[in-house]
């Protein structure tokens, strides 16, 4: 029998804060003393509106089969709905694709937005799933550098610095507001600046505003308040506290509409016909009302974190303007940030994310910004988990 040979496209870097998701739920099955802290999602439940419009939509006794490869139009119209009252833009509900979250949008935008060997540009620390998703699909992903001096954020100047000494454009920019890992807010002038060097350089931007609804003071924006020609990702995952449910959304430009719609319905189908029909409250008075609750405890728990980094000894951190991330640096830790997040969770039951995922050989000029010497804490979790997280973490710091 011939030995099989995986393409490749197989051969990507892991996710390594999946790994540690693994290895926490195999330890909690065996101890059960683990505190998640490495998974970026809301330890709540849906919006109990969502909930019952689930409920309702199983009793009905409806088939719920396959949707439309782009999503319900119910679904497609309020979040077209949603951006006219957040940006005050008039969005063509078919220029959204309901995707099986906001990861499948990620894919079927890149795969038809780009060809093999393109360049897209993504920051540094950045969401892994961005490098190693081009990466599968033959891109070439190059990350800028971004430290605290433009605060862990893509600026046009050294968008405009790459292009000049490449002498070309990248096909794609990817941005993130807030981001994953640093929670860093981009601001609406710069945003609007970048969206608008893209549009007239004929640079696809991606814009992925997934955790837009959780910031703390800082003011978010989108891409579609400038840019009709950028893609904006949107998710329930995060703000929404539906991870498991997998509906997210693309809004697509025009000359997209069509190819992500073929791609979508050879890929994936359609996403979950259920929690698409549920999805629909959650954009309801009621259900921003929980949500906005939870986004209350997040700025809680963000404070506890940070007011307890010190004790581990660290004096650096991300902004942690948004999203439910903490990235700090634990450099005076340890130059293994991988080995240490494994080396916690066997000694101490907490499980935190290794910045090797979001900056892997960071910054040849500044080696103290590579991800081997930071990690990230998601404080999405329960209050009291976090302060018992952040106790455990110490308590180990000073061994």
């Amino acid at each position: 029998m011939p030995s099989l040979t995986p393409s490749a496209r197989g051969r990507v870097e892991p996710f390594h804060v999946m790994e540690l998701l693994k290895a926490a739920n195999e330890r909690q099955r065996r101890v059960g003393d683990v505190l998640t802290m490495c998974a970026g999602q809301p330890s709540t439940p849906a919006p109990a509106p969502v909930r019952r419009a689930a409920v309702a939509a199983i009793a009905s006794g409806a088939p719920h089969g396959y949707t439309d490869a782009m999503g319900v139009a119910a679904l497609r119209e309020a979040v077209a709905a949603h951006y006219g009252r957040t940006t005050g833009h008039a969005l063509d509900p078919r220029r959204v694709a309901v995707t099986t979250g906001s990861s499948a949008a990620f894919t079927a935008v890149f795969l038809a937005a780009f060809d093999p060997a393109d360049t897209v540009l993504m920051t540094r620390p950045g969401y892994p799933a961005y490098r190693n998703s081009l990466g599968a699909l033959g891109c070439r992903a190059v990350e800028l550098d971004c430290g605290p001096d433009v605060s862990f954020r893509a600026t046009l100047d050294a968008v405009r610095a790459w292009t000049a000494d490449q002498r070309r454009v990248p096909a794609g920019l990817i941005l993130a507001s807030p981001a994953n890992p640093t929670g860093t807010v981009v601001d609406a002038s710069e945003l609007a600046a970048l969206a608008r060097w893209c549009e007239q350089e004929g640079v696809l931007l991606i814009s992925d505003e997934i955790y837009h609804g959780i910031t703390f003071g800082a003011v978010e924006s989108s891409a579609l308040a400038t840019s009709d020609a950028a893609v904006v990702i949107g998710s329930f995952s995060k703000y929404y506290s539906m991870t498991g449910w997998r509906v997210g959304w693309a809004v697509l430009p025009e000359p997209l509409v069509r190819p992500v719609e073929l791609l979508l319905g050879n890929l994936n189908i359609c996403a979950p016909a259920i929690a698409q029909v549920a999805a629909v409250e959650a954009f309801g008075a009621e259900a921003r009302a929980e949500l906005d609750g939870h986004v209350a405890r997040y700025a809680v728990n963000r404070d506890i974190v940070l007011s307890r980094l010190p004790e581990l000894g660290v004096t650096r951190w991300a902004p942690c303007d948004g999203a439910f991330y903490a990235y700090a640096d634990i450099g005076h830790l340890t130059d293994d940030s991988l080995r240490w997040c494994v080396d916690v969770l066997d000694a101490t039951g907490v499980a935190v994310t290794p910045g090797v995922d979001f900056a892997p050989h960071h910054a040849e000029a500044d080696a103290s910004l590579d991800g081997s010497r930071w990690f990230r804490f998601s404080f999405a979790g329960a209050t009291a988990d976090c302060e018992e997280a952040m106790t455990r973490l110490a308590e180990y710091a000073s061994r």
